[in-house]
């Protein structure tokens, strides 16, 4: 199963014999799964199934769903009111980018009514329309599926991103294997000055000396970093391409191979041309981290 994106949209309209039915469905990324309904009052009732119909099929995200209905000259028993739901966020979104590009205007009532949706005649009669019900349900089973091919559209982009992303890593750390390779002799000088400066005019327990030669040994040598730096990178590529919540599993995955590249740079001061060479690669491998986890916030 591909991966999806939290980022999607999609909008059925359906021509009833009672009117014209809207449904829009809006997506973006999310911790967890944020329902939002914008309906008119005489949608009430339907909006648990809406509900439990979105819930099957959006494991994560913030989730917009509004539904407008105009009913036909014919059919409009009832007066005409405002949608105050819509007039509500309209205004919000108004002072919100006013706000925020500096500006100094006021809404315009007038246009805002001319908004479709805005105004919605409303039937005499209060009881649920089962037939409306159904058609509203159908929508939004077409707008999930509408919803779904953007998602995975979307997420093929990430998918490219995220392997190529990947693939740079995997280069980084041959490169780090390759130098490390020659910095070995730096790593036993390192070695060799510590012992001497522990036996210089002192009588030292073997045991303490194998105690410091290992203990140096282990905080010089990189290996065991790269060696799991190289396989959270694997399972990067055989997760994204799993089923379930990939989300949330690669966000812990990614914790555990900034800590590796976070180890690799403490480990590598002190070794010369070596070891900054080492300490560039190092700050490379974290950049292509942060890289992946700014797409992986997006992913289902």
């Amino acid at each position: 199963m591909p991966i999806r994106s939290m980022t999607g949209f999609a909008r059925v309209s359906r021509s009833l014999p009672s009117g014209e039915l809207t449904l829009t469905l809006k997506t973006v990324n999310h911790k967890g799964l944020d329902l939002h309904f914008h309906m008119p009052s005489e949608f009430d009732s339907v909006e648990p199934a809406l509900r439990a119909v979105i819930r099957k099929r959006i494991v994560r995200g913030h989730a917009q769903v509004q539904v407008s209905f105009k009913r036909h000259p014919d059919n409009a028993t009832g007066a005409g009111v405002i949608n105050e739901t819509l007039l509500r966020a309209w205004l919000d979104s108004f002072r919100e980018m006013a706000t925020r590009y500096g500006l100094e205007s006021k809404p315009d009532l007038n246009q805002a009514l001319r908004l479709p949706g805005m105004i919605e005649t409303r039937a005499a009669s209060t009881e649920p329309d089962p037939a409306l019900e159904a058609e509203t349900l159908s929508a939004a089973a077409e707008a999930l599926d509408e919803l779904d091919q953007f998602r995975i559209r979307e997420g093929a982009s990430i998918d490219a991103e995220l392997r190529a992303r990947v693939a740079s890593i995997h280069d980084i750390v041959r490169k780090m294997e390759e130098i490390r390779s020659r910095a070995l002799p730096y790593f036993h000088k390192r070695l060799s000055d510590r012992l001497s400066e522990l036996l210089s005019g002192a009588h030292v327990e073997p045991a303490r000396l194998a105690q410091e030669a290992a203990l140096i040994a282990e905080r010089s040598d990189i290996s065991e970093e790269l060696v799991r730096l190289k396989t959270h990178a694997d399972q990067t590529v055989v997760l994204i391409a799993s089923e379930g919540e990939t989300g949330k599993k690669l966000d812990f995955l990614l914790q555990e191979m900034n800590r590796e590249s976070n180890t690799i740079l403490s480990k590598t001061g002190g070794l010369g041309d070596q070891g900054l060479a080492l300490t560039d690669l190092g700050l490379a491998a974290k950049a292509e981290i942060d890289r992946i986890r700014e797409q992986s916030l997006n992913i289902e």
